[in-house]
């Protein structure tokens, strides 16, 4: 999977409407994206800190989430107090935000993850994407409930180089049901650039222990 080398044609009309590229040489607007990215690595700064505090990448025994909601569980894991996702230290990118319905991650596109043609693998803008897709579906389940990924969808729409210095991929429950949960991300540099954007469907089902219950 490639990441595309330029901005497609049939993306022009929205990067032309995206406040970012527009305002790109007015006064204040470069000490504006500034600002914005001393906020983002601020906050990677504090989260980091706090999950090296923590127990580190792995994966939560059942007795640590059991009767948690998953809010609470994703709650927990930013606060440090739970294991983390080891892909998060291998492609470099981390939580940054959970509230119902909703995730934030960030990450840094640095040389490692360059394809062939020299942009940042279109494998990484999907792990992101589906990274805070996942996690804002499973801040809506109850305690006992889970769920699986079963379509993911993803646009790129822009190239991403090492010479971006941060991005965020923000995800947003659009349903969730009984049985099914739609949600929707976008892939955004601290200047509002949006490099990509995706969907998913998730299915939803009863953990083992709450039907043995």
């Amino acid at each position: 999977m490639h990441a595309p080398t330029a901005l497609p044609n049939a993306a022009h009309a929205g990067a032309a409407a995206d406040s970012r590229f527009r305002d790109a040489g007015s006064p204040g607007a470069g000490d504006t994206r500034n600002a914005e990215l001393a906020r983002w690595l601020a906050e990677e700064a504090r989260i980091l800190q706090r999950l090296s505090a923590g127990p580190g990448p792995g994966v939560a025994r059942p007795e640590q989430v059991a009767g948690l909601t998953g809010l609470q569980q994703m709650q927990a894991m930013l606060d440090g107090a739970l294991p983390h996702a080891a892909i998060a230290s291998t492609l470099d990118f981390l939580i940054i935000e959970v509230a119902p319905g909703r995730a934030v991650f960030q990450g840094t596109p640095g040389p490692q993850l360059l394809n062939p043609l020299g942009t940042v693998h279109g494998g990484w803008f999907a792990t992101l994407l589906d990274s805070a897709l996942g996690c804002a579906v499973h801040t809506m389940m109850p305690a006992g409930r889970a769920y699986t990924t079963a379509e993911l969808g993803v646009n790129m729409v822009r190239a991403i180089t090492p010479k971006v210095p941060r991005v965020r991929a923000i995800g947003q429950v659009v349903h969730c049901g009984r049985q099914l949960a739609t949600a929707e991300a976008r892939l955004l540099g601290p200047d509002g650039t949006l490099y990509a954007h995706a969907t998913t469907t998730c299915l939803v089902f009863d953990l083992p222990q709450a039907r043995a219950a």
